[in-house]
């Protein structure tokens, strides 16, 4: 039997940039069932950017390997949860994410979240909360309740207040992974990240539109319509929609602001950092610490052994991305959120996360899928299911 060897041509053959290692190995659980682990490490010093990509547009989707080529990655695993119930924008994170220092959607609640930095510093594993506020030029405030998302619709819940779960009426301000709130009083900003158009929503809703330096150029009612070109949108409903019939008049300035802050009110900043919100906790300060409750997961969520994407951080600043392969009886049974922890621990991690699993989870290195992503849905492709976004790694020299 004759077997080739990759030519020099091909993108899988060539080395990683210095400070950037895979691996894979099938190790074995307590039980003795098989997982097929595949780990990717990147060095503090390493000349790479680690960021967040996504799409066309924050509220698509699209296969991490597309992801990666678009970015011009050398590797890249997936990264948020999603609204993938969603008819029309599939794509919308569930959560925190933050690309190249652009907020383009809330935190839910004080989820936890990886915070790269950018330009070489130490990657971190936190709690984050969001706040958004606009200041009309006539002096007026109030409280931006989401970014690039459906006015009224917070999926998996946690938002700034109002809030109640859709299928209860119960009023809530916890983060719920899976679950899908209501607010009928708020202002959502949308900008270029979001795509061509806002939403239609509808009813009584005002959306103001506004240009490059925050100037209000018009208003709609009902909102629906084309994100001005360099500019954004502000779009109300109810209470929302009241201030901004006030405040949100033609030549005057609406200011938006926006803060990342930890749980000891410290804030994140960088204009080329990248976040990923999601969780739990798996590993703090080098012990095991699952802080399921406080991000909305259940017990059953925690010990369900399925394909899991995480995220550590070594003492030394190096990030681990890695991928564990399930569903597959016999040949990679995935793992509890315990026995990922195990995994990571032994790999150095001292900070740890959770990301989106399940058949979301999926690892790329010089273009090529390296796991075997689970999503029933698919046969083609490695069988990749199409997600919000992706932690990539971009060699310097790409920019």
């Amino acid at each position: 039997m004759h077997t080739s060897s990759p030519s020099a041509t091909d993108p899988s053959a060539r080395p990683l940039p210095d400070g950037v290692s895979f691996t894979q190995s099938v190790r074995t659980l307590e039980d003795g069932s098989p997982v097929r682990t595949s780990v990717l490490t990147v060095a503090q010093g390493a000349p790479v950017d680690i960021e967040g990509v996504h799409g066309g547009s924050v509220a698509s989707t699209d296969t991490v390997r597309d992801l990666a080529r678009s970015a011009g990655a050398v590797a890249a695993v997936n990264g948020t949860f999603f609204d993938s119930d969603s008819e029309r924008y599939k794509g919308d994170p569930l959560g925190l994410y933050v690309s190249r220092g652009v907020l383009l959607s809330e935190a839910a609640g004080g989820r936890t979240a990886l915070v790269l930095p950018g330009a070489g510093e130490r990657p971190r594993i936190t709690e984050l909360r969001s706040a958004t506020q606009v200041t009309s030029s006539d002096g007026a405030r109030a409280v931006v309740d989401g970014t690039d998302r459906v006015p009224g619709r917070i999926v998996g819940c946690g938002g700034v207040g109002g809030d109640r779960l859709t299928d209860t009426g119960a009023p809530t301000t916890a983060p719920l992974p899976g679950r899908i709130c209501e607010d009928s009083d708020e202002i959502v900003q949308f900008a270029a990240g979001w795509g061509p158009a806002t939403p239609y929503v509808g009813g009584g809703s005002v959306e103001a539109v506004l240009d490059a330096r925050s100037t209000v150029t018009g208003v709609r009612s009902p909102a629906g319509g084309a994100v001005q070109d360099g500019g954004s949108s502000l779009v109300g409903i109810g209470a929302g929609a009241d201030w901004l019939r006030v405040h949100a008049r033609p030549g005057r300035t609406l200011t938006v602001s926006s803060v990342l802050t930890d749980a000891h009110g410290v804030r994140v900043r960088g204009d080329r950092a990248s976040v990923f919100g999601a969780g739990p906790a798996l590993v703090r300060s080098g012990r095991a610490w699952i802080n399921a409750a406080a991000n909305g997961v259940s017990e059953g969520a925690v010990r369900t052994r399925a394909p899991r994407t995480v995220a550590g951080v070594r003492a030394d600043g190096t990030l681990l991305l890695v991928v564990f392969d399930g569903r597959r009886p016999g040949v990679s049974e995935g793992v509890t959120l315990p026995e990922a922890t195990g995994v990571l621990l032994s790999l150095g991690a001292v900070d740890a996360m959770n990301l989106d699993g399940g058949g979301s989870s999926t690892m790329v290195v010089r273009d090529r899928v390296r796991n075997s992503p689970s999503d029933p849905g698919r046969s083609d492709d490695r069988r990749q299911r199409k997600v919000s976004n992706a932690i990539a790694v971009v060699p310097r020299q790409v920019r």
